[in-house]
C-alpha cells in the first residue's frame, strides 16, 4: 500500500463507542467529568476501538534514532557519536526511557532508522544520517517516504502483536534544531520562537542555532504547503519515522502518545499531511522547548502534565500512562450511581 493509499484510508473516530463511553463515565458514582481531560482520553479510545471496552495494558514505546548531518554546523554541546551510545543503553535498560518503561509497564522498542554506524540495534535504517541542511537538502524526498513508511509499518507489527497504545520516543543528536526548522515551515513562524536551547546551549549557541535554521530554509527553500518536502530539506529520519508512526496509529486504529517537542514536531506533520491523524494522538506534557506549547495550540490539544521536562526519549509520554491507566481503571471498576442507590447528577451548566 502507498502513502497517498493511507492517508486517502484513515477514517474518523467511531461516535458509538465514543457515546457508550460518555454515558460509562456519567454513571460513574463521582463528580461529573470530575477525571477531567483524562475521560476525554478514555471517550477517545473508545473511539479509536469502536469499543467502549476501554483495554490500554499491552504498551509499546518506540524510540526512533537517527543522526543528523546539521550537527557539523556547531548546533549541539555533543557530537554524532553520541546518538548510538544511547541508542545502545535502550537494550541494556540504562536510560531514563528504559527504566521509566518498566515503572510504567511499557515494553521499549529502539529503532535505528538513521544512524551514522551500524549498532545492536533493530536495523530499519534509511540511510547513514541525513546530511547537512545548512548545506543542502537533508534527504530526498523518497527517503523521507521510506522513513514515514517504516514507522507505519513499525505500528502494523505492534498491533498484530497485541499491543494496544503506542508512545513515542526519539534519541538523535541535532533533533531539536531539526524539529524547530520543520516546525517553523509548517506553522509559518519566525525560527526564534520555535527555537529553544536544546540540551543546554548557551545564549550565543542559541542566536547560532537559529541563525543556521535560517540558513537552511533560505538555502532549500522548502514549499511549506507540501510537507514531505519540508521533511525531506530540513527534517530528520527520526521525525520522519515518527510521522509514520502517527499516521500508522490513525491507520491502523491505535492511540498514539506525543512525547516532547520533537515527537509534537512529527505530530504536526502527520496532522499537516491528513488532519483525522489528530483525532488518534494524546498530548502527554508541555515539552520545556518553547515551540511546544505553539504546536499544540495548532493540534488545538491540551497536555495533561506540566512538568518543565525536556529529556526527550519517551520520558514525558511514559510518565502519562499511569496516571491514563488510573484512569482506565476507574472507568473499568467504579460502582456506578444506581448501584449505590444514588441519584444520578445532572448536568447544570457549562463546562
Amino acid at each position: 500500500m502507498t502513502l497517498d493509499e493511507i492517508l486517502d484510508n484513515i477514517e474518523s473516530l467511531d461516535i458509538d463507542a465514543m457515546e457508550q463511553a460518555q454515558r460509562r463515565w456519567n454513571s460513574i458514582a463521582k463528580p461529573l467529568h470530575g477525571l477531567g481531560r483524562l475521560e476525554e482520553h478514555i471517550i477517545r479510545i473508545a473511539g479509536i476501538s469502536k469499543d467502549a471496552k476501554v483495554h490500554i495494558e499491552k504498551k509499546a514505546l518506540i524510540v526512533m534514532c537517527a543522526d543528523n548531518g546539521v550537527v557539523e554546523e556547531g548546533v549541539t554541546q555533543t557530537g554524532q557519536e553520541v546518538t548510538a551510545v544511547v541508542a545502545e543503553n535502550f537494550l541494556t535498560g540504562n536510560t531514563s526511557a528504559a527504566i521509566m518503561s518498566r515503572r510504567a509497564g511499557a515494553e521499549i522498542f529502539p529503532i535505528d532508522i538513521g544512524m551514522a554506524r551500524k549498532t545492536k540495534i533493530p536495523d530499519y535504517k534509511v540511510a547513514y544520517g541525513t546530511k547537512n541542511m545548512a548545506k543542502g537538502p537533508a534527504m530526498t524526498r523518497e527517503e523521507a517516504v521510506q522513513a514515514i513508511m517504516t514507522g507505519i509499518r513499525l505500528v502494523k507489527e505492534k498491533k498484530e502483536e497485541g499491543f494496544q497504545v503506542i508512545a513515542t520516543g526519539e534519541m538523535g543528536i541535532g533533533n531539536t534544531t531539526t524539529s524547530s526548522a520543520v516546525s517553523t515551515l509548517l506553522l509559518g513562524e519566525m525560527p526564534e520562537r520555535m527555537t529553544g536551547r536544546g540540551a543546554g546551549l548557551t545564549s550565543e549557541g542559541l542566536e547560532h542555532k537559529v541563525s543556521v535554521i535560517k540558513r537552511a530554509i533560505e538555502r532549500n527553500r522548502p514549499v511549506a504547503a507540501d510537507t514531505l518536502d519540508v521533511l525531506a530539506k530540513v527534517g530528520g529520519f527520526d521525525i520522519a519515522g515518527l510521522t509514520g508512526v502517527f499516521l500508522g496509529g490513525a491507520y491502523y486504529r491505535l492511540p498514539v502518545v506525543i512525547d516532547g517537542f520533537i515527537s509534537a514536531a512529527a505530530a504536526l506533520a502527520a496532522y499537516k499531511l491528513c488532519p483525522f491523524t489528530k483525532e488518534y494522538m494524546f498530548a502527554a506534557h508541555v515539552s520545556g522547548e518553547p515551540g511546544m506549547k505553539i504546536i499544540l495550540d495548532e493540534l488545538g490539544m491540551e497536555a495533561v502534565l506540566s512538568a518543565d521536562m525536556c529529556l526527550g526519549e519517551g520520558t514525558g509520554a511514559l510518565a502519562y500512562l499511569p496516571v491514563l491507566d488510573m484512569a482506565a481503571e476507574v472507568y473499568d471498576k467504579m460502582s456506578t450511581f444506581s448501584d449505590n442507590n444514588i441519584e444520578d447528577y445532572e448536568e447544570l451548566g457549562d463546562r
